[in-house]
């Protein structure tokens, strides 16, 4: 019992005097600097001198450097460790223990051993560490590398230069409308263009003469003589593309509807409404016609001189156009609707002189009498046996537009007398039908409104 309370007590000394040498050790170790520190001192703003590395302890005497492994060593007093190395203090021998960091120790184990290291001889110079790490700070500037990164950037870029002729090039490509017209009126006019390059001339030139300045260029650059000079042409689809292209090059263009008009285009469109066309060719023309003449009171007035009501009064007596129709009775409802707001509106404008000039103009379309005389009267009312509710809207307008020169003939035509108390029946079923579905204002309410309105007046 004695015995175990001495070896008790030897082993608390033993134990205490291993932990104050421990401590007085860490002292020491803290306290005196290591005689292999380094540090680096920046140099002026003089690169030809570089910059100096300086040791503090500056002997010339050689530095040995530890090679760690990814196992603990015992570290000498004097060794140099490398960077990123693990280091600990053995408490039983009082030493210091070193072995390489995890990313160390993987690139160690990746390469078989570290870069610039020699393990076999790890003793360097004070001049060489001196060179080495000033060789290190050189290579971060290595020239050589920057101009193979510019050479990388340079070979996924187009210089600048090379990207200003490739856009001056294109500038040089991009056509104006003007351009893109005259080269389509030389392709036109040019005799050795086959008839579909004509056509496909005349189908560009369309798309371009809506606008009004591309209208006029059309008349400047001698394009609409040429456009005219095609309805004479005896292809089809060169009359159907000419006319269309005329039609598009008037339409709200009063310049250039002068032009037409004095480059003899009414003439050819009447002759091609006369003459036996295709039904699409005749599609076209009636919208170069209504064009032309929508207002332009000259232009109507000289329709009717062509004796233009005649032949559209023929055009819609003809087996096969009846899709014609209600084209026909539109071009007529237009020119009398458009003479009667003029002149509604010319009374309240009584002192402006352009005002009356128009007025004047229009006072010499005498349209009604003539429609009188063709027979427009018996002939509008077929169209209420229509099927189509547009043709029967069309119909019913026109008859209440001539309403004024027709009523005595209105009255004596049974026909028509049926025929709007059928589809007066018809469409007060349709109305109530369209009130079920919530709608007060509909479609057919219109219709129903103008037969009730042309029964009224009869």
């Amino acid at each position: 019992m004695i015995t175990r309370r001495i070896i008790k007590k030897k082993w608390r000394l033993g134990l205490s005097i291993a932990l104050w040498l421990v401590g007085l050790h860490l002292i020491c170790a803290h306290n005196v600097k290591s005689p292999t520190a380094l540090s680096i001192k920046e140099g002026s703003a003089d690169h030809s001198q570089g910059e100096e590395t300086l040791l503090e302890d500056e002997d010339s005497e050689d530095l040995e450097v530890f090679g760690p492994t990814d196992k603990w060593q015992t570290l000498k007093p004097g060794q140099a460790i490398p960077a990123g190395s693990h280091v600990r203090l053995n408490i039983q021998t009082g030493q210091r223990e070193v072995k390489l960091g995890e990313e160390e120790g993987l690139k160690y184990r990746r390469d078989g051993n570290r870069q610039g290291m020699n393990t076999h001889n790890p003793s360097f110079t004070a001049e060489e560490l001196k060179e080495a790490l000033k060789s290190y700070k050189e290579g971060m500037d290595d020239p050589v590398d920057t101009k193979q990164d510019e050479d990388a950037v340079r070979a996924q870029f187009r210089p600048i230069e090379e990207l200003k002729k490739d856009m001056e090039a294109l500038d040089m490509l991009m056509e104006t409308d003007v351009q893109v017209m005259r080269r389509l009126l030389n392709q036109l006019n040019n005799t050795n263009s086959t008839t579909e390059e004509k056509v496909t001339a005349l189908i560009d030139l369309e798309y371009l003469v809506h606008q009004v300045d591309n209208g006029q260029n059309l008349v400047s650059m001698g394009g609409m003589q040429l456009v005219i000079n095609a309805l004479n042409s005896t292809d089809i689809h060169l009359q159907k593309s000419a006319a269309f292209v005329l039609g598009s090059a008037v339409s709200s263009n009063p310049s250039v509807q002068v032009e037409a008009i004095e480059g003899g285009a009414l003439q050819k469109l009447l002759t091609l409404l006369a003459t036996q066309r295709p039904t699409a060719v005749k599609k076209k023309v009636l919208y170069a016609v209504a064009s032309l003449l929508r207002h332009f009171p000259f232009a109507q007035s000289h329709f009717l001189k062509l004796g233009g009501v005649q032949v559209l009064s023929e055009l819609f007596q003809t087996p096969g156009a009846e899709s014609l129709r209600v084209r026909i009775i539109t071009v007529l409802y237009d020119m009398i609707i458009e003479k009667e707001l003029v002149s509604q509106v010319g009374m309240d404008l009584t002192s402006d002189s352009s005002r009356q000039e128009r007025l004047r103009q229009y006072a010499e379309v005498s349209l009604l009498p003539v429609l009188v005389e063709q027979g427009w009267c018996s002939l509008v009312p077929v169209l209420l046996a229509s099927p189509e509710h547009d043709s029967r809207e069309k119909a019913l307008r026109t008859l209440l537009a001539m309403m004024a020169q027709c009523q005595t003939q209105y009255k004596q035509n049974p026909a028509l007398t049926a025929s709007l108390s059928e589809l007066q029946k018809q469409y007060q079923e349709l109305v109530l039908t369209e009130q079920d579905v919530g709608e007060q204002d509909g479609y057919f309410g219109e219709i129903l409104a103008l037969v009730d309105s042309m029964v009224v007046k009869m």
